[in-house]
């Protein structure tokens, strides 16, 4: 391939996508900008091998709610490594998993006292039907209570250069476990590096623990577009969030494209947020993964002029 020919494939690639790491508001590189981004709160987005696509809404810390899950996952697997065929060591539900079953006011899985469940089976009932008191039982088998887990998940954070992060809680219950999508995109691109992680996420169930039923996963993009995972999140005060992963064909080969929308109809109910945030990443994916592949498709239409 000549050297004009090189100059037109960095053109695409560079110029039409652009690759911009800013955190400002409405920071989005020139290809992008005719993407459907969220009309309200904020969003980011950044495909394998090309960059950032850049951001949309200012990235001012909001809540995150049950994404904060992602966190926990993330901290659990780096304390505690598992094979992909290893479902890791026995954990035993105490009884305040197993009290919190009960609430009515937040999501939870129906777990008792005593019964004893693999570190991978309670990840599972942790990121696919979204257990509040799963994610806080790991948390104190990790570290004794949840307020030293906390303390994990912030260090984890700030070495990610997370810096307008703060977790509260292991669960996302706390309207307090704030964030940006800027940062949620530089976690979902660590957390992606883990198997046995990326394995769950993908799953469109998992079984009751209490009645051996299919527990669905709130994430219902799962197997549309390409979406291959990652986690919800809805309450009143976040709204809906949605930190996803798809798959998008380029040429010959295929590229991951993460993406993150936050406080999506905040101050509505958390049915509404979610489907608003489901609703608002199921068009970004599609616009992203069309406009790629048609970026891709003329770059490989060029002709080798040597």
């Amino acid at each position: 391939m000549t050297a004009a020919v090189t100059m037109v494939v960095v053109c695409l690639v560079g110029g039409t996508w652009g690759f911009t790491d800013h955190g400002g508001a409405d920071d989005l590189s020139p290809g992008a900008r005719s993407l459907p981004w969220p009309k309200d709160g904020q969003a980011s987005v950044w495909v394998e091998g090309v960059g950032s696509l850049g951001t949309k809404g200012e990235q001012r810390p909001v809540p995150i709610a049950s994404v904060t899950k992602v966190m926990t996952a993330y901290v659990i697997l780096r304390e505690h490594p598992l094979p992909t065929t290893d479902p890791g060591p026995v954990i035993t539900v105490d009884r305040t998993a197993a009290q919190e079953s009960g609430s009515i006011d937040e999501s939870t899985v129906r777990v008792d006292e005593g019964q004893q469940l693999t570190q991978r089976r309670l990840l599972e009932l942790t990121l696919i039907p979204s257990g509040n008191n799963i994610a806080r039982l790991l948390a104190r088998w990790d570290a004794g209570s949840q307020e030293a887990f906390v303390t994990k998940m912030n260090r984890a954070a700030a070495k990610l250069g997370m810096r307008h992060t703060t977790y509260t809680g292991a669960s996302g219950y706390e309207s307090t476990s704030r964030s940006t999508a800027v940062d949620q995109l530089k976690l979902a691109r660590e957390a992606m590096r883990d198997e046995v992680l990326r394995e769950i996420v993908a799953m469109p169930g998992t079984v009751d623990p209490a009645t051996g039923a299919t527990l669905p996963n709130t994430n219902t993009l799962l197997g549309q577009a390409g979406v291959i995972g990652l986690k919800t999140g809805s309450s009143t005060p976040a709204g809906g969030a949605l930190m996803w992963v798809a798959t998008a064909r380029t040429h010959s080969s295929e590229r991951l494209i993460l993406g993150v929308v936050l406080h999506q109809r905040a101050d509505t109910s958390p049915q509404e947020g979610l489907q608003a945030a489901l609703d608002s990443s199921g068009k970004l994916i599609e616009a992203a993964r069309k406009s790629l592949g048609t970026a891709v498709r003329a770059q490989a239409s060029i002709p080798d002029a040597s």
